[in-house]
């Protein structure tokens, strides 16, 4: 967890870029990327997530990025709306295995990693979308790349996962104008 809190968006978009990037990927690298964002050992040890867990934690990432490729607002907010409903989100506050105060949404503490990692994504992304009025994520606009973003600063809508890309980008685009002759 970081000292601003848990991020579910933050921890959503690097999941789903790392299953996007290997769709098996495994249950101990999923343990370990769950670990970077707030869990604690204990939730991703042995029984507490098992492969058939890591399983469903992949399929609801999938249906995700559905949602993380999604540009047109109204598509996007209703995914999120189904995808609340189909959770049965009811907020709450919870502090459990010392951590501080934080939102839940899931059916409660006994909810499945997939359930969990719906409701909590779906209500960030939708917080998302009711604060910029966009979905302020999605895929790179870079050739070659497909990593997913999210794109929540100030300024004009991002296009790019990372400056890189977008240097590239620029740099093509200006390779190209040059032998065109303009």
């Amino acid at each position: 967890m970081t000292e601003q809190g848990f991020r579910p968006a933050v921890r959503l978009i690097e999941l789903a870029n790392a299953v996007r990037a290997d769709p098996g990927l495994g249950r101990d690298a999923l343990a370990a990327l769950l670990l970077r964002h707030g869990e604690t050992l204990a939730d991703v040890a042995g029984e507490a997530f098992t492969e058939a867990d890591a399983g469903s934690l992949r399929a609801a990432l999938v249906r995700l990025t559905g949602v993380l490729t999604e540009t047109d607002p109204d598509r996007a907010a209703m995914a999120l709306n189904a995808l609340l409903a189909e959770s049965g989100a009811r907020p709450r506050l919870s502090r459990h295995d010392g951590h501080a105060w934080h939102l839940h949404v899931d059916r409660g503490d006994d909810a499945g990693w997939a359930d969990w990692l719906l409701a909590s994504s779906a209500l960030a992304l939708a917080q998302i979308i009711s604060e910029t009025g966009r979905p302020a994520w999605g895929e790179c606009a870079a050739t070659g790349c497909a990593r997913l973003y999210l794109g929540t600063g100030p300024g004009t809508a991002r296009r790019f996962c990372s400056s890189a890309c977008a240097s590239r980008e620029r740099v093509a685009a200006h390779r190209r104008r040059k032998r065109a002759g303009c």
